[in-house]
């Protein structure tokens, strides 16, 4: 039986090989970026995980930090350029969650972890995502990622919770490297990254 138990013992492993077979190309992205954005190559901000519970996510910063003359950060599509467009679009930007599932914040396949704000936002249903630790992939990434509407998104965490196995990670896993491949699903029509969820009302966004 493919139990958490069983699911967090593959992460530990997978993710204490994944990043040292890793390390050269983490070291040398944030090299990269520290030279580009010169500032701090990592992102930091705290995500809902296993039961809702807040831990703090690492990813490569893709986005410089631009402001407007009132000090209010300027729209993605203007803070994304060149190399951090590089590095979203071959999901390299994703390589330092490895050290969240090493030390037990995420799995390697599972809902990926939303913003905080989205908490009070979920209906009973939606809420079955937190059932299982946040991913760095999941069933919805790899049927759509950023393409999907918030409704579409939500069904497939929900349906990869209450079907959860063995079988559905590694299948996942080997899509989630043929979609990086084709950089599919990337960002939704019309936006650089996707659309802020508002509750259901705004649920069917696309």
């Amino acid at each position: 039986m493919y139990s958490l138990f069983l699911k967090r013992l593959i992460d530990l492993f997978a993710s204490f090989f994944l990043l040292i077979l890793f390390s050269p190309i983490i070291i040398i992205v944030a090299i990269l970026l520290a030279i580009v954005t010169r500032n701090n190559p990592f992102f930091f901000q705290k995500r809902p995980g296993l039961h809702g519970e807040l831990f703090r996510l690492i990813k490569f910063k893709t986005m410089v930090d631009a402001i407007d003359s009132h000090g209010v950060a300027l729209p993605d599509e203007q803070r994304l350029k060149g190399f951090g467009k590089v590095i979203r679009k071959t999901s390299l930007d994703e390589l330092p969650q490895l050290w969240n599932v090493l030390i037990g914040d995420m799995s390697l396949v599972g809902p990926r972890p939303l913003l905080e704000e989205y908490l009070p936002l979920y209906d009973s249903n939606q809420a079955k995502r937190h059932l299982v630790r946040p991913g760095i992939t999941g069933l919805a990434q790899v049927n759509g990622r950023n393409s999907l509407s918030w409704e579409r998104k939500f069904g497939y965490d929900v349906f990869y919770v209450e079907n959860l196995s063995f079988k559905m990670d590694l299948k996942i896993m080997l899509m989630t490297l043929f979609k990086i491949f084709k950089s599919e699903g990337v960002n939704q029509k019309g936006h650089v990254t996707m659309p802020k969820f508002e509750g259901n009302k705004a649920a069917d966004l696309k």
